[in-house]
């Protein structure tokens, strides 16, 4: 993992809805951090599965409002990973 600011390898829990239409098969509505902070998602930005060797993991740009973040769901272990964070304004 290179050392760019922002970067992350949290594991998270997340709140998530499932539908039937394209591009609201798996939307994440919120999620909470280790240290018990809640994050409530006001959009999604870009969705986009990638390959980490053999495993599927599916990333979501989102957003709360003040932060952008990128979750990262690997469907192989079914683990939800934080892997950025930015305040909007830096």
């Amino acid at each position: 993992m290179d050392n760019e600011p922002g970067q992350l390898h949290e594991r998270v829990e997340v709140l998530a809805t499932y539908g039937l239409a394209p591009g609201q098969q798996c939307v994440p509505r919120r999620f909470k951090r280790a240290s018990g902070q809640t994050i409530t998602i006001t959009e999604l930005g870009l969705r986009h599965p990638t390959h980490r060797g053999s495993r599927t993991v599916h990333v979501f740009d989102v957003t709360d409002g003040a932060s952008e973040y990128r979750l990262e769901f690997d469907s192989e272990r079914l683990t939800w990973w934080l892997t950025r964070e930015a305040m909007y304004g830096q």
